[in-house]
C-alpha cells in the first residue's frame, strides 16, 4: 500500500470506530468537563477581557495610530470590534490545545486499546515509556506549540497567513502528542524512531488536516461581527466541536501508526529468516561399550 492509500484507509476505519457507542459515550467526558469550564470562565471574564484588550490596543501608540485610522475607515465600527475580536483569536487555540489534552487524557488510552484489541490482537506490547518521560514529552510539545503561536502573533495581521499557521502549528502539535499516545505503550524505542523516519511526512499530514478541521468551526466568525457577543453562549458548542476532532484525530493516527508497526514488526521478522529450534546433541557411547557379538544362549543352531 501506498502513503496516500495507508492515509486514507486509516481514515475511513477512523470513521467508522467514532460512530460505535463506546466511542461516543466516552467522548462525552471531556465535552462535559471542558464545555462548563469554558461556559464558566466566559460568563465571569468575557466582559473584563474585552476591556482590557480595548485599552492595550488603543493605549499602545503604534497600535493606537492604527486603531484610530481603521476605526476612521470604519465609522467606529473597527473600535467595538476589536476586543471581542482578539479575545476569540486568542482563545481558540487554547480551546483546541485544551481539547487535545482532555481527549488524550480520558480516552487515549481506551481508544487505543480498542483499535489494539479489535484490529490487532497478534501484536504484542512492547513500549517502554515511564508515565514522567510521556508527561515530559507532551508538555514540552505544548511549549513549543504555544511559543510558535506567541512569536507568530504579528504574523496574524495578515490575513492568509491568519488562516494558515495557526492550523500548521496545531497540526504538528497534534501529531506529536497523538503518534507518542500510540507508540508509547506498543512499540520500542527504535521502533518510534524508524517509523517516524519512515512516516513522517503521512503523520504530519494527518495532523496537519486534523489542525484545520479544528480550526474550520472558527470560522464562523467571517460571516459577521454579529455573532461575536455571543462567544460565552457558543463555547460549549465550539469545544464540543473540537472534542470530535481529537477523537477523530486520535483513531486515525492509531490506526495508521499501529498498521505501520505491525508492517515493521513483520519485514524484520522476514528479514531475521525462519527461527530453527535448538535440537539437543545426542552422545552416543563408545564402540567398546557394546557387548560383544555372541550366539544366544537359545539359539536352534546351536549344538549341545
Amino acid at each position: 500500500m501506498t502513503s496516500l492509500s495507508r492515509v486514507l484507509d486509516a481514515f475511513w476505519r477512523a470513521i467508522g470506530y467514532c460512530l460505535l457507542p463506546r466511542v461516543i459515550l466516552l467522548s462525552f467526558v471531556p465535552v462535559l468537563l471542558l464545555g462548563a469550564l469554558s461556559f464558566a470562565l466566559a460568563w465571569f471574564f468575557w466582559d473584563p477581557a474585552v476591556e482590557a484588550v480595548r485599552v492595550a490596543v488603543t493605549g499602545t501608540p503604534l497600535l493606537g495610530q492604527a486603531a484610530e485610522w481603521l476605526d476612521g475607515l470604519t465609522h467606529g465600527g473597527f473600535r467595538s470590534v476589536i476586543g471581542p475580536l482578539v479575545v476569540v483569536a486568542l482563545s481558540v487555540p487554547v480551546l483546541i490545545i485544551a481539547s487535545l489534552l482532555a481527549v488524550s487524557a480520558f480516552m487515549g488510552p481506551t481508544v487505543i486499546g480498542l483499535v489494539g484489541r479489535r484490529r490487532f490482537a497478534d501484536l504484542t506490547l512492547g513500549g517502554d515509556v515511564a508515565w514522567w518521560q510521556s508527561l515530559a514529552w507532551v508538555g514540552g510539545a505544548i511549549v513549543l506549540a504555544l511559543l510558535a503561536l506567541v512569536l507568530t502573533l504579528p504574523l496574524w495581521l495578515i490575513p492568509p497567513l491568519a488562516l494558515l499557521l495557526p492550523p500548521l502549528i496545531l497540526g504538528w502539535l497534534t501529531c506529536r502528542v497523538m503518534v507518542f499516545d500510540v507508540l508509547s505503550a506498543h512499540a520500542r524505542a527504535d521502533e518510534r524512531r524508524e517509523l517516524m523516519r519512515r512516516h513522517r511526512v503521512p503523520l504530519l499530514a494527518i495532523g496537519v488536516i486534523c489542525g484545520y478541521l479544528g480550526a474550520a468551526p472558527s470560522l464562523i466568525w467571517a460571516f459577521g461581527v454579529m455573532a461575536l457577543p455571543m462567544m460565552p453562549l457558543l463555547l460549549p458548542v465550539f469545544v464540543w466541536l473540537y472534542t470530535l476532532v481529537e477523537v477523530l484525530a486520535s483513531l486515525w493516527f492509531a490506526h495508521y501508526a499501529l498498521a505501520a508497526l505491525a508492517d515493521l514488526r513483520r519485514e524484520r521478522a522476514e528479514a531475521a529468516g525462519p527461527v530453527v529450534a535448538d535440537v539437543p546433541a545426542v552422545t552416543l557411547p563408545a564402540a567398546s561399550t557394546f557387548p560383544s557379538s555372541t550366539t544366544p544362549p537359545h539359539s536352534p543352531h546351536l549344538l549341545p
